[in-house]
């Protein structure tokens, strides 16, 4: 039930991941949600929420030893799969909540959920061989450009978008390298 909140989410936003489209999405019987998420909607999509935040945290610690370059690819790659596997129909479901969710406390959440992933990619750039100032700041940049960028690829059906932020994020990784070690 979780995994088809997510892709309700990702798909079609937050007024689409009902209690009937996820059972229906799940083919799981009516009983077992009211069972599982007696709290509502609200309690269904905060574990969606969760278990696609940490998903996000989880691809990029594997991605630890990498350099900023590859970092940036594997996390833009990341989204490249989504869009490709989707047909460009799916997003990211973080997003879907935090722009059509009319309550505070799931847009809270969804908050959360992306200072950690921030959190992530800063950690893994720091490791990289960045200073933690701009590790920060080129987190900052990845998740804002390329969250961006997949409305952006789904609009016009297209990865250019993508493969243009993933670009100039490699630029700015790679002058700030530039400036640490010079």
């Amino acid at each position: 039930m979780i995994e088809s909140a997510i892709r309700l989410l990702a798909k079609h936003g937050f007024q689409a991941a009902s209690f009937g489209a996820v059972l229906e999405a799940s083919q799981a019987p009516r009983g077992s949600i009211y069972h599982h998420f007696p709290g509502g909607k609200h309690q269904l999509i905060s574990a969606a929420i969760d278990v696609a935040g940490a998903r996000a945290v989880a691809l990029v610690h594997s991605m630890r030893g990498g350099s900023a370059a590859e970092i940036i690819d594997g996390f833009t790659g990341a989204w490249r799969a989504v869009l490709q596997w989707s047909d460009f129909g799916a997003g990211c479901s973080a997003v879907a909540v935090t722009v059509s969710a009319d309550e505070p406390e799931l847009v809270e959440r969804v908050g959360a959920v992306f200072r950690s992933w921030r959190q992530a990619l800063a950690d893994v750039l720091q490791a990289s061989g960045l200073n933690a100032s701009q590790a920060g700041d080129l987190s900052m940049m990845m998740l804002a450009a390329s969250e961006g960028a997949v409305v952006l690829c789904r609009a016009e059906r297209s990865f250019v978008p993508l493969e243009t932020v993933t670009a100039q994020l490699k630029l700015l990784a790679s002058t700030m390298a530039a400036s640490t070690s010079g």
